[in-house]
């Protein structure tokens, strides 16, 4: 920011436009019921939920810039492309979204091939002056990912929701999300976010996936994110004196 005869401008910048690859788990897991029910009174799966809150994404997203584009692949015992070539459309989603079938994946989740393949078309995405976001949605509960990934190759942002099931004997929940929290860390050439969920409420993962729309290139570390509010906080911060200040706790605990 400058200052010039008492005023301040902010220099002029440019933010390039996105190709966003969005990688959904098919794990089993990703067939848990939400505490929801579809339009006709059936079960709501995460699957459900995860296919909504992208066809929000996206539309929302186009709406933002009609220049950003989605391709999409899927998580099994390997990663595996739905849709290779980026699209601009709702209808390429709704397209992949026929192509998945949910599996029992083995006890693995090695994500440095996706990362290769995240790689390789970032690499044709600067090319056209445009960067490169993966945002993996992650469903298993007690499978940590893991990776072969060089931390000097920082050529994609990386994003993860992750939908778990409730700790338990069987469960590793904390485990599995602090490995996605290094993961990011490790791998991200942005800020990277990373949500979680274990409570079941299609709302929660559809208000994480508004708060991903942020650019990769203007946004603030996730520590620092104090949107969406509540009501009671929006009243609560109406009622802080000028004497004292009401800083939010960041933790990386998981929701249970």
């Amino acid at each position: 920011m400058e200052a010039s005869s008492g005023e301040y401008t902010l220099p002029p910048s440019t933010y390039s436009s996105e190709d966003i690859i969005f990688c959904i788990d098919t794990h089993n897991e990703c067939l848990r019921e939400m505490k929801a029910k579809g339009a006709e009174g059936q079960a709501f799966t995460r699957l459900d939920a995860i296919k909504q809150s992208i066809l929000l994404f996206i539309t929302s997203k186009l709406t933002i810039n009609s220049d950003h584009r989605f391709a999409f692949c899927a998580l099994g015992n390997s990663p595996f492309w739905l849709q290779k070539e980026f699209s601009n459309t709702p209808e390429s989603a709704l397209a992949s979204f026929r192509k998945i079938t949910p599996h029992s994946s083995s006890d693995q989740a090695d994500l440095t091939q996706l990362f290769r393949a995240a790689a390789h078309e970032a690499k044709r995405s600067r090319a056209q002056n445009r960067i490169l976001r993966l945002i993996l949605i992650y469903c298993r509960s007690s499978v940590p990912p893991h990776h072969k990934w060089p931390a000097t190759q920082k050529l994609f942002t990386l994003d993860a929701m992750y939908l778990h099931d409730k700790p338990g004997a069987e469960n590793c929940p904390q485990k599995v999300y602090d490995a996605l929290v290094d993961t990011i860390e490790e791998v991200s050439e942005y800020e990277g976010y990373v949500f979680e969920s274990g409570e079941g409420l299609p709302r929660i993962l559809f208000r994480n996936m508004c708060v991903l729309l942020s650019h990769p290139q203007q946004r603030c570390i996730q520590d620092d994110i104090d949107i969406p509010k509540s009501l009671p906080k929006k009243s609560a911060a109406v009622e802080i004196t000028a004497g004292g200040e009401n800083v939010p706790s960041s933790s990386q605990e998981l929701s249970m």
